[in-house]
């Protein structure tokens, strides 16, 4: 449990991607398991909504990254509207963080630089499973990745066309800080320009 007691807008620091640095990295020093997890939500262009928990695999002044297959529900989505909005839900520490931007696929070249990094079982899975789609059942995809294991037994194993990675642009943060008689601590980051301005929601 990371000890915290308050969280005001002039401990914030000025930039929103350094602030989630500062309360990320005391995150994964606490957790162990799947620290890098968050939620996505991703939508249809009629705005019909889906969430489910990916992993960050790099953020930065550019944004945020995770990688999918581009053909499953969600890569069909974020195809047709690219906003998307994240959540980091961190009971641990009493903490989270909501953040919504867009997003677009990354580089060939960035996708296979991360992709030929990877444990060879995961990048086999990758041409085993296409993520999404129906099968018959738990043998199907079995005996697929046998298939592509022997397929490419010798040799690397490439990424396939239809899986890379996202990079999500933030246009608006939140961080959320667990209070006594549940007034928690909210502070949010406007985009102001080429910086940002911070504010205080009530909770």
């Amino acid at each position: 449990m990371i000890d915290n007691k308050w969280f005001s807008e002039d401990m914030a620091d000025r930039d929103p991607l350094v602030q989630f640095g500062k309360w990320y990295r005391e995150h994964i020093s606490a957790v162990t398991i799947y620290p890098e997890s968050f939620s996505l939500g991703t939508s249809t262009a009629e705005g019909r909504v889906s969430v489910r928990t990916v992993l960050l695999k790099e953020y930065g002044p550019a944004g945020f990254v995770f990688f999918s297959n581009y053909e499953s529900k969600k890569g069909k989505q974020l195809e047709n509207n690219p906003n998307v909005s994240m959540l980091f839900y961190w009971p641990e520490s009493a903490r989270q963080i909501r953040i919504e931007g867009r997003a677009e696929k990354i580089s060939v070249v960035e996708s296979s630089e991360y992709f030929s990094s990877r444990p060879r079982e995961s990048q086999i899975g990758a041409w085993a499973s296409r993520q999404g789609s129906t099968i018959p059942g738990r043998d199907f995809l079995d005996r697929q990745y046998l298939e592509y294991e022997e397929k490419f037994r010798g040799t690397d194993v490439p990424k396939p066309p239809y899986w890379g990675g996202y990079r999500i642009t933030p246009g608006w943060f939140e961080f959320w800080q667990e209070g006594n008689h549940r007034l928690h601590d909210r502070i949010v980051y406007l985009p102001d320009g080429n910086s940002w301005k911070i504010r205080r929601l009530s909770p």
